[in-house]
């Protein structure tokens, strides 16, 4: 089902459904290729860049609440009116008490500040609501009142949420406006207005991301795969859809970012130094690393130029869809012709190129992880192969297949693309629902970047991560993978087999990610 699952929300046991559609596969797989004290790095060399304002892309919480602030009063706000109208009406002809003499300006305020401390798209009947709208955020609604008995119009609106004021018609209509509500809201204000405004890391503004904390662990994310093998396992899993605000082969290039944030502010700082024809600098940063990660593409000044005009739309800060101001738009089109699509732009696609082999176990091990995860994979059209898109109408360009002979990453996307398919293929039982899932961890000093694990005592996968990192330290040395018993072929490439504690350095000796078969015992 086409369910976006907050971080650390669960999706509901009871439900009659096979899963969701996989973006919070996609989360989990992003997270664990974001380098997380690099990001901490890169946020603070954005807010020297670009001086946002805290409510204005300067942090991240802030400002997904001014964008739901706005959200509510604008676009919803007939939505707004029709909530306060419902429980005026239950307050007013209800015997209850708490509910007598409440006053409509009351119960739009207490509304509002709960709806923009929602964390979840929507509240569900079959789902504990008080884990949804909790009691922090009603402390925190309270706050808004300045006579405390005013503010008690909040509990009197979180117990209707709660059905805690009966199952009437009436208060079936509130509790089902407020869902709908809530789930337009978290919509309009985080996908399509918020992740425009917050842009430290692109790649982390994603269907179902955290852009305030977009890093996951390797434990956090096999206690995932566990968790959907075990509930889920033919729930869906993506990597790039037609609504992604960037491929994932974009994003695996932007990933690295977070692990040379210094050199990324030394670029930025080189190429902008005259700063002329700047519109703003939030648009700049955000503008530098959409080249960055599109990297040399056919019909790039016309697909970034596009982009960006969605983008400072979205954002909403100086032009928007309903109030458009031509004289911003017309500068950020120049900007961008001069600047990132222009001879400037040739410095950040040179330092792109100087990252190669890091966007390249990135987009490899992505890919991978994705196809060989737990659940059932979803490979959009095109992607098979290494596919480089934008926000829409960009992600939704005819289909350009992969040539079958490709070089380069390109081809070697599509061979781990094909290969690890056609396992799945020719063994169902190590993917399926009745399959297992079981964490691998490396042993060594560079243990932190392998991750692996095994499927059904059957097929191997383990990938490369922040190789950046890993070359700054090293490589890999004597860190080993400790393999289950049996003999096990590498079918990335034919005619080599592993045993016992394999060398990760010769696991990964042509490619940054492996697929194991076990053959033998």
């Amino acid at each position: 089902m086409e369910k976006i699952l907050a971080d650390g929300e669960r999706l509901p046991a009871s439900w009659p459904v096979a899963g969701t559609t996989g973006y919070d596969a996609l989360r989990h797989v992003d997270g664990l290729f974001t380098d997380p004290a690099g990001f901490g790095e890169l946020l603070g060399q954005y807010r020297r860049f670009a001086a946002p304002q805290t409510d204005r892309g300067g942090q991240w919480e802030a400002t997904v609440r001014r964008a739901a602030y706005k959200v509510l009063t604008h676009e919803l706000a007939t939505e707004t009116d029709r909530l306060v109208r419902v429980a005026d009406r239950l307050c007013a002809t209800s015997p209850e008490p708490a509910l007598r003499d409440r006053a409509p300006w009351a119960l739009r305020t207490a509304l509002q500040e709960l709806l923009v401390r929602m964390e979840v798209y929507r509240p569900y009947e079959s789902v504990d609501a008080a884990s949804v709208v909790t009691e922090e955020a009603a402390a925190e609604a309270r706050l808004a009142f300045v006579v405390p008995e005013e503010a008690g119009a909040v509990d009197v609106v979180r117990d209707l949420v709660l059905g805690r004021y009966g199952d009437g018609p009436a208060q079936l209509e509130f509790r089902t406006r407020f869902a709908q509500t809530s789930s337009a809201l978290r919509a309009k204000s985080v996908e399509d207005t918020a992740f425009y405004r917050y842009v430290p890391l692109l790649s982390a503004t994603e269907v179902g991301g955290n852009p305030g904390g977009p890093a996951l662990s390797p434990e956090e994310f096999h206690a995932y795969c566990a968790r959907v093998q075990r509930d889920w396992p033919v729930t869906g899993t993506v990597a790039s859809t037609h609504d992604t605000k960037r491929s994932a082969d974009v994003r695996a290039a932007l990933h690295v970012l977070a692990e040379c944030p210094d050199r990324w502010a030394d670029v930025l700082a080189e190429v902008t130094r005259t700063g002329e024809g700047v519109p703003d600098a939030q648009l700049a940063w955000a503008a530098w690393q959409t080249v960055f990660g599109l990297g040399p593409a056919s019909g790039a000044l016309e697909r970034v130029q596009g982009a960006l005009l969605k983008h400072v739309r979205e954002a909403g800060l100086y032009t928007s869809w309903t109030e458009q101001e031509p004289p911003y738009e017309e500068a950020v089109a120049r900007f961008v012709a001069a600047g990132p699509c222009g001879a400037p732009g040739e410095r950040v696609a040179a330092f792109r190129d100087s990252l190669g082999p890091h966007i390249r176990a990135n987009v490899l091990g992505m890919a991978l992880v994705q196809l060989t995860m737990p659940g059932v994979p979803d490979v959009y059209q095109g992607t098979e192969a290494e596919y480089r898109a934008l926000v829409d109408p960009d992600n939704r360009r005819a289909v350009g297949f992969p040539p079958e002979e490709s070089g380069g990453t390109s081809g070697e996307k599509s061979a781990v693309t094909r290969v690890a398919l056609g396992l799945r293929a020719r063994r169902p039982d190590a993917f399926g629902d009745t399959a297992t899932y079981m964490a691998l961890p490396a042993q060594g000093p560079a243990a932190a970047h392998c991750l692996s694990f095994a499927r059904s005592g059957e097929v191997v996968t383990a990938v490369t991560r922040l190789s950046l990192r890993l070359a700054q330290a090293g490589g890999w040395q004597d860190t080993r993978l400790p393999l289950p018993p049996g003999r096990w072929a590498d079918v990335l490439e034919p005619g080599r087999a592993f045993t016992g504690h394999a060398r990760v350095e010769e696991l990964f000796e042509r490619l940054p990610v492996a697929l194991l078969e076990r053959v033998g015992e």
